[in-house]
């Protein structure tokens, strides 16, 4: 019984979800920890370019997110406000630059050539699905920052252009160039070369998941 409860409740959408939580039954923003845990460490990821600092920055979105559940309206979508909170708390950590990033700045120093593209390998090589999805890490990583998080919303997470504008407060224009110009950069192929495997890249799941899941449990029942 428990099992098949369990299984209806995580059928629920976000807003049956939030409100839930916010009438009191805590236990059940696991199920939005689980369900954009991998987003979160992505994005964070992708600025940060560290996964120790990744995990901090999702268990202090999360925090924060429940910290304001309740001012959640719904004009944008719950994922979006989550992954907007997380691009802050990232944004925040940054060493030695402006805490606000400019994400507005279409024009960037260095738009040329970088070590990653040298690497790729030859576009005749055969490799696994693996391989691949860490050639791509490698690549993405390597982008300057205004395209890196552009990149991996839009190519590994799949979000849409709109959804990666609203996440990132850009306009969908400059999203689309970004995506644009992070694509030259990481030329030869390599984006078609993995294709639909590039969402396996950056996997966030099992004993990591867990531990962000336990660790933000533990400081929101610390705080109550």
């Amino acid at each position: 019984m428990e099992s098949l409860e369990r299984a209806r409740s995580e059928s629920w959408t976000d807003r049956e979800v939030i409100d839930r939580v916010l009438a009191g039954d805590l236990a059940l923003y696991e199920i939005l920890m689980r369900r954009y845990n991998q987003r979160l460490y992505r994005v964070a990821r992708s600025i940060l370019r560290d996964d120790a600092e990744a995990e901090d920055v999702m268990q202090d979105a999360y925090v924060r997110a429940y910290q304001h559940l309740d001012q959640f309206a719904g004009h944008s979508s719950f994922s979006t406000w989550l992954t907007r909170i997380a691009v802050h708390e990232a944004l925040r950590r940054l060493p030695g630059r402006r805490r606000t990033m400019q994400m507005e700045e279409i024009e960037v120093d260095g738009e040329g050539s970088m070590d990653a593209a040298e690497t790729s390998p030859d576009p005749e090589q055969r490799a696994s699905v693996s391989e691949l999805a860490r050639l791509l890490e490698d690549a993405v990583l390597a982008l300057p920052s205004q395209y890196r998080s552009v990149v991996m919303l839009r190519d590994i997470e799949e979000m849409s252009t709109a959804e990666t504008a609203a996440a990132l407060d850009l306009t969908e224009e400059n999203v689309k160039i970004r995506l644009h110009r992070g694509h030259g950069m990481m030329r030869t192929g390599l984006c078609e070369r993995v294709g639909s495997q590039g969402k396996n890249a950056f996997p966030f799941m099992g004993e990591r998941c867990d531990r962000v899941v336990m660790a933000v449990f533990a400081r929101l029942k610390s705080s109550l």
